[in-house]
C-alpha cells in the first residue's frame, strides 16, 4: 500500500482523510446513542440536547484557534484565508469542547457531571479519525520527525519517519478498554471517567509532540502542549486531590 492513499473515483479524487471524519462523527454518535440507551441517565433530554450544542460551538472554535496556533506564522491571503478556515486539532476541540459544555451548563443550570457518557463515543471518534491521518501521509500534519527507528514508516515524502498516527491508534485502543473497564467497575464517582480521559489524553500527546517536526515553539514547548498544561491547570485541585489519595493509601500499608 502506497501513502498517501487517494483513491479516485469517476476521475475525482478522494479525500480519504475527509471521509474517515464524517465516520468518525456518525459512529460516535451512534455509539453515544447506543450507550446513553443503556444507561440511566440523570441529566434531561434537553439539557442533553443544550450540552452537545455546547460541546458543538466549542469544538468548532477550539479546533480553528488551536490549529491557526500550532503555526501561526503564515502570509495572509485569500488561499491562507481559506486553509484558515479548514485547519483544525483534535486537541483543541476537545478543550474547546470542554468549555463550550462547562458554558453550556452554566446556562441552563445543570450541576450534574455529563462528561462519562461521551468519553467512550469520544475515543471512537477519534480512532477512526486517526487512521485516516495515518492513511493521508504527509499531506497532513500529524507525521512524526525522521527516525531510525524500526517502527520508520515512509508517509509520502521518501523519508521514514515516526508514524504517530499509528503509535496513536496503539494508546486509544490500550486506553478504549482501560475507560471500559472501569466503567464496568462502577466505583468512579460521576465525571471521573472523563476526566481519566482527558489526563491521560493529553499527557499522551505532550509527549509525542517532541517526535513531531513543529516549527512554532513558545519557550521550548509547542502550541500543544502549552495546551496540554493549560488542561492539567484546568484540572490541578482533582489532580492534587488524587495524589493525597494515593498517598494516604500508601501510607496506610
Amino acid at each position: 500500500m502506497n501513502i498517501p492513499v487517494e483513491p479516485v473515483f469517476f476521475g475525482i479524487k478522494i479525500n480519504i482523510h475527509l471521509i474517515t471524519e464524517y465516520l468518525s462523527f456518525f459512529f460516535a454518535f451512534r455509539y453515544y446513542v447506543f450507550l446513553r440507551k443503556k444507561t440511566d441517565d440523570h441529566i434531561s433530554g434537553g439539557n442533553r440536547l443544550s450540552i452537545i450544542l455546547g460541546a458543538i460551538i466549542g469544538s468548532f472554535l477550539g479546533s480553528r484557534l488551536f490549529g491557526f496556533l500550532e503555526n501561526p506564522v503564515i502570509n495572509f491571503s485569500s488561499e491562507s484565508f481559506i486553509y484558515l478556515l479548514n485547519v483544525k486539532t483534535i486537541m483543541g476541540g476537545l478543550f474547546g469542547g470542554l468549555i463550550g459544555v462547562e458554558t453550556a451548563k452554566k446556562i441552563i443550570g445543570e450541576e450534574q457531571s455529563s462528561g462519562d457518557l461521551f468519553t467512550l463515543p469520544i475515543i471512537v471518534g477519534i480512532f477512526i479519525g486517526r487512521i485516516g491521518c495515518f492513511l493521508s501521509g504527509t499531506n497532513e500534519f500529524t507525521y512524526g520527525s525522521e527516525t531510525r527507528f524500526f517502527t520508520g514508516v515512509n508517509l509520502g515524502d521518501g523519508v521514514l519517519r515516526h508514524p504517530i498516527a499509528l503509535y496513536e491508534l496503539v494508546f486509544l485502543l490500550i486506553l478504549f478498554f482501560v475507560i471500559r473497564h472501569l466503567k464496568a467497575k462502577n466505583k468512579l464517582k460521576n465525571g471521573e471517567l472523563f476526566i481519566i480521559f482527558m489526563l491521560t489524553y493529553f499527557g499522551f500527546r505532550f509527549n509525542i509532540e517532541f517526535i513531531k517536526p513543529n516549527l512554532f515553539f513558545i519557550l521550548g514547548l509547542s502550541s500543544i502542549q502549552w495546551l496540554c498544561i493549560i488542561c492539567w491547570i484546568y484540572y490541578w485541585k482533582i489532580i492534587v486531590k488524587f495524589f493525597e489519595h494515593a498517598y494516604q493509601k500508601v501510607h496506610l500499608l
